[in-house]
């Protein structure tokens, strides 16, 4: 955790879909205490899996994003996404906070925030069709233009933790925490 004297951090994790960026954060807040959990909004029904998130509809996102209700905002894959405005002031408190995010707003990112690491998530071709494939959310003409997705390459200068998610979570989680936190990784699991 950041202390007083300095802003807090902004984790944020990437990858591309499949990869475990949601389990990984769980992991991350479980062993972690204080580390704070950005909720996102999503114009994605709430009962659809995946994350926690606040649904929205894609009418209330344009309301919601007009009103300067979000820190970033984002499309992909369809639908709109948002980091609220009030993760600014967990990072002002000191509190560090880990939100899953899109490449694409990398750079909005490092300038809206004083404090920010990229934990970059990747696995193998066949891991990520295995994951998409059982949430069931998508065709397999769906996951295939996912898994063909360029990635924009990272800002200059950002912060970067990269790991690969094809084994063990417990030991993704634990690699994520030594490259996070060097100096105090975070509590044993039980």
């Amino acid at each position: 955790m950041s202390n007083d004297t300095q802003p807090g951090r902004l984790i944020a994790v990437v990858g591309p879909s499949g990869v475990g960026k949601d389990s990984v954060i769980a992991g991350l807040c479980d062993r972690r205490p204080g580390l704070v959990l950005a909720r996102r909004a999503i114009t994605r029904p709430h009962d659809a899996g995946g994350e926690d998130h606040q649904a929205l509809t894609p009418a209330a996102f344009r309301d919601r994003l007009a009103a300067g209700d979000f820190l970033l905002a984002w499309d992909a894959h369809g639908l709109h996404y948002g980091l609220p405005r009030g993760v600014l002031d967990d990072l002002a408190a000191g509190r560090d906070v880990v939100a899953n995010l899109s490449r694409g707003v990398l750079a909005q990112a490092r300038a809206r925030v004083a404090r920010l690491t990229v934990l970059s998530l990747t696995a193998t071709p066949r891991t990520l069709a295995d994951r998409l494939g059982a949430r069931a959310r998508e065709t397999p003409g769906q996951i295939a233009a996912r898994l063909a997705r360029a990635h924009p390459a990272f800002p200059p200068g950002i912060e970067l933790v990269e790991l690969a998610n094809d084994g063990p979570l417990d030991e993704t989680v634990e690699a994520a925490l030594r490259g996070l936190f060097p100096e105090h990784p975070g509590k044993p699991r039980p």
